[in-house]
């Protein structure tokens, strides 16, 4: 339904905020379930992004006109579309207040408009992005671009950026650097290149398994690891950026590098609606339990998605467990018996440490590895590379957003 023809004051009874990965595969995946449910989506956006293929189009590897559909095309056709923002949640009267002046109220809210690009914290980088060798694959404008300094690099410095934790897709920063090396080496020239990768933390990956195999490749692209380095700034015509750097002693200072190319990861925040609202823990995330995704102060109120405040990693690949667990313990409540899934932290990572080469990280709370095949999860293969490359996106668009729930399964409530 258009919101056109609706009130300034909308009565919902589901309503769910976010029309991302969480969002429409959440809506999916509840309407397979009771499809006679009222739901309301909640979502500004006129286009719905592929995300996770956007570090495949900064490899030279993706289209990325692939990435990207119209919302019409993946909203559920049964779901109410109001094509606005939330400004402001009022959880104590189940309340939403949408930039457009219009006040939704609801019976449950589902909480997963994703996190916020924090561009503007690092001083520069915006008004230089997608020029002077300065890029993002974090960016639908500019992963292009990634690819096209890439290929036109032959000598000079690569510095690659990773800012301080949480981000989405904890492992995008390294995959850039890892497949601008393979090019770079196959077309000869990473020799000519010095190439430095800048984390704001102390260890190259948050999963200890996985650190030693990716370890090999760093080595084996001759890069420079800095840890407890944060990029602050960049001036992009004198190709100089600027990094926080804390030593042992926890002293900061900041030094100046230089540049002919540079992959920026920017910092990442909740949205502001929600870091301004009761729904939020002291860092501004949605505050829910762990394993239920129910709020912890608000029953009526779920959240899935890199909104969350749960530890696990953001990625496509944990919302595909999540949806099940949300889905399922929604209609539990809404029948007031008690939920019945629990959600165990999972996530994947799959890591394209070389062209045709992928290690596929799965793990949940703790780091504990949670691997969906009974194979080696920290070697890097082919078969790996075909599911990042080929099967994921195609199961995407056709699969996660319709409410298919493949390899989805999760602990039922002891």
């Amino acid at each position: 339904m258009s919101d056109q023809h609706l009130g300034q004051s909308y009565q919902g009874d589901i309503v769910v905020i976010g029309g991302g990965t969480a969002g429409i595969a959440f809506v999916a995946s509840l309407l397979k379930r009771e499809p006679s449910l009222n739901i309301t989506v909640i979502e500004p956006s006129a286009y719905h992004y592929y995300q996770a293929a956007w570090t495949l189009v900064g490899g030279g590897v993706y289209e990325l006109e692939n990435t990207v559909r119209p919302m019409s095309e993946v909203m559920p056709s049964q779901a109410k579309w109001l094509q606005a923002a939330v400004n402001h949640i009022d959880p104590q009267n189940r309340q939403l207040i949408l930039d457009n002046g219009r006040s939704v109220t609801y019976q449950n809210l589902i909480v997963c408009p994703g996190l916020r690009l924090a561009w503007e914290k690092i001083e520069g980088l915006s008004a230089t992005l997608g020029h002077n060798g300065v890029t993002s694959n974090y960016s639908y404008q500019h992963a292009a671009y990634t690819w096209h300094r890439v290929q036109s690099l032959r000598t000079g410095k690569a510095i690659f950026t990773q800012p301080g934790m949480p981000i989405k897709c904890a492992g995008a920063p390294q995959k850039a650097l890892y497949l601008s090396c393979d090019h770079w080496l196959r077309q000869d020239v990473l020799k000519n290149l010095d190439v430095e990768f800048n984390l704001a933390g102390a260890a190259l990956f948050g999963v200890p398994a996985f650190v030693a195999p990716l370890m090999k490749y760093i080595e084996k692209y001759r890069a420079r690891l800095a840890f407890n380095s944060q990029l602050v700034k960049v001036d992009g015509p004198a190709q100089t950026a600027w990094f926080e750097v804390k030593n042992a002693a926890g002293e900061v200072t900041l030094q100046a590098k230089k540049f002919d190319f540079l992959h920026v990861v920017p910092p990442q925040v909740p949205p502001d609606f929600i870091c301004h609202s009761a729904l939020a823990n002291a860092d501004g995330w949605c505050d829910v339990d762990a394993h239920s995704l129910q709020h912890v102060r608000y029953p009526d109120v779920f959240a899935l998605g890199d909104i969350c405040s749960t530890g696990n990693a953001k990625t496509a690949a944990a919302v595909r467990k999540q949806v099940v667990v949300v889905a399922e313990n929604l209609l539990a409540l809404r029948k007031r018996q008690p939920l019945v899934r629990q959600y165990d932290g999972y996530g994947a990572c799959p890591l394209t440490v070389e062209r045709g080469k992928v290690i596929l990280a799965e793990f949940g709370y703790a780091g504990k590895l949670l691997p969906t095949f009974p194979l080696n999860p920290t070697v890097a293969r082919r078969l790996a590379w075909y599911l990042k490359a080929n099967f994921l996106p195609w199961f995407y668009w056709h699969g996660m957003l319709k409410g298919r729930e493949w390899l989805t399964r999760t602990s039922k409530v002891d």
